[in-house]
């Protein structure tokens, strides 16, 4: 396990402030401590100062993870954001869509957001913004990104795609198979 490059940490920086903006300071510093960011196996870690130092006893080839993952570096140098990050993420985030009940199974099984199924959205959410879906009763449920500004939102047809899927909870079910 190491540190992140100069590289590969401006390009995680950029894809979480995406979703999370200026807020991006407060994911670093905690009230429990200062967390970092780790890269083990072409995965980035999140944890905290704290347990990294005492993780420093085991050999890398011995560690299987450390912390929650956050994403995976790729082989051309981009970031893909994992649903496990939506947790750590979620509160922080600038723009929100939450959607109806009736629309979560769909939007679980990798769908976009369709404007039928939007509950509620952020003012101001600009086009190409990212956002943290959200069901009704504000739990979170998946990254995306808007396909509409707010205002367009309000006059398209209820068919058309509001937020496009980026990571969700039902990626578990659907890649049961490859985890395993």
């Amino acid at each position: 396990m190491r540190p992140l490059t100069e590289e590969e940490t401006r390009v995680m920086f950029e894809k979480i402030a995406r979703y999370i903006g200026e807020n991006l300071q407060l994911l670093v510093d905690q009230p429990d401590g200062i967390y970092c960011f780790h890269l083990h196996n072409d995965q980035v870690y999140y944890v905290s100062e704290k347990i990294m130092k005492l993780a420093a006893n085991i050999s890398g080839d011995k560690l299987v993870s450390l912390g929650s993952c956050f994403g995976k570096v790729t082989k051309t140098h981009k970031f893909w954001l994992h649903v496990t990050a939506l947790d750590y993420l979620a509160p922080y985030a600038k723009y929100k869509v939450w959607i109806k009940p009736g629309a979560e199974q769909s939007f679980l099984c990798g769908n976009h957001v369709l404007k039928c199924g939007l509950g509620r959205i952020t003012e101001n959410t600009s086009q190409y913004q990212g956002v943290a879906v959200y069901s009704m009763a504000d739990i979170p449920l998946r990254f995306g990104v808007a396909a509409k500004s707010t205002q367009d939102c309000r006059k398209v047809d209820p068919m058309a795609i509001v937020v496009f899927h980026q990571a969700d909870f039902g990626e578990y079910v659907r890649h049961e198979e490859t985890l395993t």
